[in-house]
């Protein structure tokens, strides 16, 4: 019965809060405001902004991915995990808060490298802690309840009211967007207060202080040797890196790719902003909906969906692309192409929340099922590895198949073979996650039993 009990836990609400506290981060500074005024200070330096930005990021990208097995490894001893967490919290928060301090390039983008690794260590230590504080049969639901609380808090409440002080202040106002700076941190730290109070490690690996270290290292390679061993979570980490990937490439290119069409950009802000509305309740469909389906299925589901997405996708670009070789002679049947490409810009962010954080909330909470509790921050340490990696490989086709090709259109409906292939390999393994949740409900009823 515990699995369908409505009432949270303070752990487990502590925790799913923590998504509602760092989602502003994504939104204000990884995604939508900072990027642009970044752009601006670069300009007036006379700076290319994409070539430093595009380093600073991959740089932060590549410390946390190298770092997560590492720090997941030192996290797993008693009472390491909530300190790591605090610490990147801490570093986090500090560095937001300096780029809304100072105007050089250079140390806003200093500001920004490190406060994303903070971020991002932060997020490592936050989802192995979801084998702290609740249940395996819960696991599906408090994740489902983490990312539908980052949609709607973190990821839309401040969002909006840092567009309101934008357009009320100027689109181009450093204080207005300082603010928005100054509110991510403040949001994110007092939000931060309950998962510091309420959560702490109950899973973990004794071990002397003295021989932390060499046992961190050699707890990797038994890490190492497990995953390899262990079809179940191999396969599934593998097809995760390449579903994963397909997520990311399109959360991250939806934007460039409208503007390099011709579409309007305030549509697309607004857009995507339905897009987070629409992805709270139904990540919170996904996790009830895990009650009747298994994960897998899930997963399945929301791949199938993210494929009609890529062809949605080429369908606008391709209709666009048309119209432009005849713009000349027929210009208004290119307006006509540029608004109905607007609508299913609009039908694409629709159809992008009613998945993107289902598959993130499900895939996480199906992996921490998988291995053992009190190696968590370990396994999802490699799991953080394959998420961060997963990232550069699906915006890097995108711009190979659009050069060669000289169709954006088409390189978007490349990313389908990302989804092809995570798909495929769920499917074709399928007998093996069949028989590890067999295992587990045996395992269950032999524990209620007991």
């Amino acid at each position: 019965m515990e699995k369908y009990a409505k009432r949270f836990t303070k752990q487990e609400k502590s925790w799913i809060l923590y998504d509602w506290a760092n989602s502003v981060y994504a939104t204000n500074i990884m995604a939508a405001i900072f990027p642009i005024y970044f752009g601006a200070v670069c300009e007036s330096a006379g700076v290319d902004n994409v070539q430093v930005w595009g380093y600073g990021t991959s740089a932060a990208t590549l410390v946390v991915a190298v770092m997560g097995p590492v720090l997941g490894a030192v996290g797993d001893h008693k009472g390491m995990k909530k300190k790591l967490f605090t610490g990147f919290l801490a570093a986090g928060v500090l560095f937001t808060l300096m780029m809304a301090v100072f105007d050089q390039w250079q140390l806003l983008l200093a500001g920004y490298v490190i406060s994303y690794i903070g971020f991002a260590g932060s997020c490592l230590f936050y989802d192995s802690f979801l084998t702290d504080v609740t249940t395996e049969e819960r696991m599906d639901r408090v994740s489902s309840w983490g990312y539908a609380m980052g949609y709607i808090g973190g990821s839309t409440i401040p969002f909006v009211i840092s567009i309101a002080v934008l357009l009320i202040m100027g689109m181009d106002n450093p204080a207005a967007v300082k603010f928005s700076v100054v509110i991510t941190s403040v949001w994110w730290l007092i939000f931060s207060i309950p998962i510091l109070k309420n959560v702490n490690q109950t899973h973990y690996i004794e071990a002397p202080a003295s021989k932390l270290l060499s046992h961190t290292f050699q707890s990797l390679k038994k890490t190492l040797r497990e995953i390899f061993r262990n079809k179940t979570i191999f396969i599934f980490i593998i097809a995760y890196f390449f579903y994963i990937d397909g997520v990311g490439t399109v959360i991250h290119m939806a934007t460039s790719y409208g503007t390099n069409l011709g579409l309007d950009t305030t549509g697309m802000i607004i857009a995507l902003l339905v897009t987070q509305i629409v992805a709270m309740p139904c990540s919170i469909l996904f996790g009830r909906a895990s009650g009747k389906f298994s994960s897998i299925k899930l997963i399945l589901f929301a791949i199938a969906m993210y494929l009609v997405i890529c062809v949605l996708g080429f369908y606008m670009g391709f209709h666009v692309e048309q119209a432009e070789l005849s713009k000349a002679a027929d210009p208004q049947g290119y307006q006509s192409a540029l608004a109905f490409s607007q609508t299913l810009f609009w039908i694409m962010a629709v159809l992008v929340g009613t998945v993107q954080g289902g598959v993130q909330a499900i895939s996480r909470s199906y992996f921490g099922k998988l291995v053992p509790p009190e190696k968590s921050n370990e396994f999802f340490g490699f799991f953080d590895i394959f998420g961060k990696f997963a990232t550069v490989m699906g915006p890097a086709i995108v711009a190979l198949i659009s050069g060669l090709t000289g169709r954006d259109s088409i390189g978007v409906l490349s990313v389908s073979v990302l989804f092809l292939i995570g798909g495929g390999l769920l499917i074709g393994f399928r007998s093996h996650f069949t028989a590890e949740a067999a295992e587990r409900s045996k395992q269950a009823a032999k524990n209620d039993a007991g």
